[in-house]
């Protein structure tokens, strides 16, 4: 049985610390696109509430109604207490906006984050 020599045992300590030196980026890349997902799955759902609550103020006129239905097609998957609100109001021919706002944050180890806003806007011409 050969003997392992002092290169081999070198080696094996040399790959050990090139590993050690790795691991940490690749584990914040991994968080970072998983942190990324979640960012755009909350950015595709405030887009979604937007569009629906504008499309009930575009048909009924009614601030109100328009967001409690922007705040059922969010609360899936978002806190409803956190969302707010900024709407235009709705005359025929002329289009209505609706923003939907909710505050996000990256959650990467080892690094900061601040919070920011993500912004849904859904616009539509009032009907008559």
């Amino acid at each position: 049985m050969p003997r392992p020599t002092t290169t081999s045992f070198s080696q094996r300590g040399a790959a050990l610390v090139e590993f050690a030196i790795v691991l940490p980026l690749l584990l914040m890349l991994v968080f970072g696109i998983i942190e990324f997902g979640r960012a755009y799955n909350n950015q595709v759902t405030l887009t979604h509430a937007a569009r629906e609550g504008v499309r009930e103020l575009t048909i009924s006129g009614d601030a109100d109604a328009a967001k409690d239905v922007a705040i059922a097609a969010a609360s899936a998957s978002l806190h409803a207490e956190l969302l707010t609100f900024d709407l235009t109001t709705c005359a025929p021919g002329d289009p209505a906006e609706m923003r939907v706002n909710y505050p996000f944050q990256f959650f990467v180890p080892f690094l900061p984050s601040s919070p920011m806003t993500l912004t849904g806007t859904g616009v539509m011409r009032c009907g008559a």
